[in-house]
């Protein structure tokens, strides 16, 4: 009976949680949750120089943001350095690791002579046994000289390195640190990952890896190197392609369920869908699937699928989301006011920032400042309109779009007028020059007291 599947996202805390880093995670927290099995989560904060607590909790509060959370508590690797030492030890004791004294101009000259030769670095402290303990030294991987490694991965087939190309790398550094290809296999060992998914920029460290898996006699897991995200220019995603951290794309209003969706997408797909739940893509989801060409970042197709969300949420998480954005900007709402236009205004929003933006028109207060086409608009025919129109709507019973909608037309045709003639004027002193919806909905937004008062302040500005 195969163990059940194991999968982790282990980012180095040196700065935000990037997008392709969450797309990483998602892939391992969808394969966990397909297979039934764990999604775990281990910081990878060896560096010590650059890993910052700040980071950290860049890094935990990206992936809640996306709904990835970890099945465990986080494993922090700088707290297993002992147990690092054990595996370079028990290297050591069966002669597949050996202190090398080999540093400066020596190490260079070294490895100008591999170079030549055609292979890489082979300390000649490789099969020595003299050097003095007391001396400054690192441990090195005593790798194999000739042959092949062959890894088998999920997304980019088998995979064969030669064997001369891969150096003795350092596995304890001259202060006894452990360096990162040591500290990884330990770890993903110890916390029984079964498939390691991660960004094909690590491929190579795969060779390097499997042979001290197989030195230390532990059972490799299963690679699969999903390609990396490029810009929609087709290179690799950069500071001018815009944004890069997860939290960018919450600040610029996207929701988590639909960075999920759309990050799924960036290499993955089920036929044709575009839009589909966490069930679905759980139920569909396999790492075999993903595609090894590099995905590129499509703005457009990311708003469209924001869109969906928006339209789709409830509309007190929107306006909890919208008073966020309006906090940020200095502003102020009641939620009640939103809470009303939402209905009428959340399908023309891509991001919530738009979403605010379309609801601006409903948290005006009056009177209501109009604007200089507006005031052009109200002359004496039109001003006697909107007079007649608001005694009109003042008997309109059940104020709801549905009704409002047929009551605009009823006046405009009782007037002998087109909307046209009554529209824009209508929109100006119920805006002031905002975005917004229709009319019908515009009033139905607002409610009847509001629009009949701002109807009434318009009209006593002009005369």
């Amino acid at each position: 009976m195969s163990s059940p599947v194991v999968t982790r996202f282990a980012p180095s805390p040196t700065g935000y949680l990037h997008i392709g880093g969450a797309r990483t995670a998602l892939f391992n927290w969808l394969y966990a949750r397909h297979t039934g099995g764990k999604f775990l989560l281990r910081v990878e904060d060896t560096d010590r120089e650059r890993s910052t607590d700040a980071a950290v909790q860049a890094i935990f509060q990206g992936l809640d943001w996306m709904g990835l959370q970890a099945d465990e508590e986080p494993v922090f690797q700088f707290s297993r350095v002992e147990r690092h030492k054990e595996a370079v030890q028990q290297l050591l004791d069966s002669g597949r690791a050996y202190r090398c004294w080999l540093a400066g101009d020596e190490l260079e000259a070294e490895r100008e002579k591999a170079k030549t030769a055609g292979h890489a670095l082979r300390s000649p402290w490789r099969d020595r046994t003299d050097g003095d303990l007391a001396q400054p030294h690192v441990i090195r991987f005593k790798g194999p000289l000739d042959g092949e490694t062959l890894i088998p991965d999920l997304v980019q087939g088998e995979v064969t390195f030669q064997n001369k190309t891969l150096d003795d790398l350092v596995l304890l550094r001259s202060d006894g640190a452990p360096t990162y290809n040591l500290a990884v296999v330990v770890d993903d060992h110890d916390m029984g990952v079964t498939h390691i998914i991660r960004g094909d920029d690590h491929l190579n460290n795969a060779a390097r890896q499997a042979l001290i898996y197989q030195a230390l006699d532990w059972a490799l897991p299963t690679f699969a190197h999903i390609p990396l995200i490029h810009g929609p220019d087709g290179a690799k995603l950069s500071k001018r392609h815009g944004a890069q951290a997860v939290g960018d794309f919450e600040d610029m209003g996207y929701l988590p369920e639909a960075m999920r969706n759309y990050l799924a997408r960036l290499g993955w797909s089920h036929g044709d869908d575009e839009i589909f739940s966490d069930e679905q893509a759980i139920g569909w989801f396999d790492i075999a699937d993903v595609n090894k060409g590099a995905a590129r970042l499509d703005w457009d197709k990311l708003a469209f699928v924001n869109a969906h969300y928006i339209r789709a949420a409830d509309d007190a998480r929107l306006a909890d989301l919208v008073l966020q954005v309006l906090a940020k900007r200095g502003e102020g709402a009641e939620k009640d006011k939103l809470l009303a236009a939402l209905p009428f205004v959340k399908e023309r929003a891509k991001t919530i920032l738009e979403l605010a933006d379309q609801l601006a028109f409903a948290l005006k207060t009056r009177p209501i400042a109009l604007d200089v086409k507006t005031k052009g608009l109200l002359t004496e025919d039109t001003g006697g309109r909107l007079s007649r129109l608001r005694e009109a709507l003042s008997g309109v019973n059940d104020w709801t779009f549905e009704t409002l909608e047929p009551a605009l037309k009823a006046f405009a045709e009782s007037e002998g007028v087109g909307l046209g003639k009554i529209g824009p004027a209508l929109r100006g002193v119920l805006t002031g020059g905002a975005p917004a919806p229709d009319l019908a909905k515009i009033l139905a937004a607002l409610g009847r007291t509001e629009s009949l008062v701002r109807i009434h302040d318009a009209l006593s500005q002009t005369q």
